[in-house]
């Protein structure tokens, strides 16, 4: 494991296989790492192809330094694109899981240049807005506002997930749904029908939002948030494969 210093102080964990290029970058969700199963099956794939393939963990997650708590959507956009910057060469094809296909779309936005492709899996643009904030009862609202906090059960982790304040209007400034998504390189969305997390109805708002020539929708009946079955895992290869074309 190696670990790249970022221009605010935070130490990122990361795992880089050499190889050739386009590259693969794998982003993981809210509270998870790069030791999950969609990475570590993706960068077993990248070494059998002799693909380049960049995995890190964002601050807070994982072997990366930092607290969860403190963290924010912005703080992890800013993880990933200094990771992509100093970590790989030429454009790249991100795949982003839930929150990391946030970020990635956050990403595509803000360096096009530096994209060969975009897969996501269970996408979840805005959700600290759409998902929670939409969801609050006013009794929660009050309480992330006025404690600055608030727990709330995970069905991952015997740890609850912690909502905070920063993270609710950090996130607000960090929108992708709110103005123009072009996404000018071949892009697929995977979605699971059965995803509790993540309603379908976000990843087709996504698909009619974003922009591009060549944006494809794809729905996994019975599916579920982790995409990770070995159906699920041969589905994102191959939507990698598609996006990476002859390259």
């Amino acid at each position: 494991m190696d670990f790249l210093e970022t221009k605010q102080g935070r130490r990122i964990a990361y795992e880089r296989v050499p190889g050739k290029g386009p590259g693969i970058v794998f982003l993981g969700g809210f509270k998870s790492d790069m030791a999950g199963t969609k990475a570590l099956f993706l960068r077993d794939w990248a070494k059998e192809q002799g693909r380049a393939f960049l995995r890190f963990d964002y601050s807070g997650h994982g072997q990366s330094s930092g607290d969860f708590e403190a963290g924010s959507i912005g703080d992890w956009f800013n993880d990933a694109t200094q990771a992509i910057s100093a970590l790989t060469d030429g454009p790249q094809v991100l795949v982003g899981s839930s929150m990391g296909g946030w970020i990635s779309l956050l990403v595509a936005r803000d360096m096009p240049e530096r994209l060969a492709g975009l897969v996501t899996i269970a996408a979840a643009p805005d959700f600290t807005e759409d998902g929670y904030w939409a969801g609050f009862t006013q009794a929660q609202r009050d309480t992330v506002m006025g404690d600055g906090r608030i727990e709330l059960p995970s069905e991952y982790s015997d740890e609850p997930y912690v909502i905070t304040r920063r993270l609710i209007e950090d996130g607000r400034g960090n929108l992708v749904l709110r103005d123009s998504l072009p996404l000018p390189f071949p892009t697929r969305f995977l979605q699971g029908t059965a995803d509790e997390d993540v309603p379908m109805n976000w990843a087709l708002r996504l698909l009619e939002h974003a922009t591009g020539n060549d944006l494809r929708l794809t729905l996994v009946k019975g599916a579920d948030h982790r995409f990770s079955s070995p159906e699920c895992l041969a589905l994102t290869v191959r939507a990698v494969t598609e996006v990476l074309g002859d390259a």
